[in-house]
């Protein structure tokens, strides 16, 4: 992402848990996290998790009614790493910066597989 988008962009400073896992490594475990701060194409938090710029992510949170002009609705993201600044938290955690590349509501997720 560049600096253009990411100023045009309105990122909502505030804590959403999520839930992500890794999508290049079948065997990962799905963590759980809190955002730091969220935008239409991105999500800000801070990790243990190893994270290289350029792993694929599936991501799960509820986006902020700030965002979506609405009630919070649960969404799953396909994102992607674009940036990680090692140590930059308490306890030796990594910020990580998510680019959002899909995202659909849980709702249509849960509606496909009970048809």
């Amino acid at each position: 992402m560049n600096s253009r988008e990411r100023r045009i962009d309105t990122r909502v400073n505030i804590r959403v848990p999520l839930r992500f896992r890794a999508l290049n490594n079948p065997a990962s475990l799905e963590l759980t996290a809190e955002s730091e701060n969220i935008s239409h194409r991105g999500v800000y938090f801070s990790t243990n998790y190893p994270f290289k710029i350029g792993t694929p992510v599936e991501l799960h949170l509820k986006m902020p009614a700030e965002l979506v002009g609405q009630t919070a609705t649960e969404v799953r993201c396909i994102a992607r790493v674009v940036h990680v600044q090692p140590d930059s938290f308490l306890g030796s955690k990594a910020g990580v910066g998510l680019r959002i590349e899909r995202y659909e509501p849980a709702a249509i997720l849960r509606d496909r597989w009970a048809s």
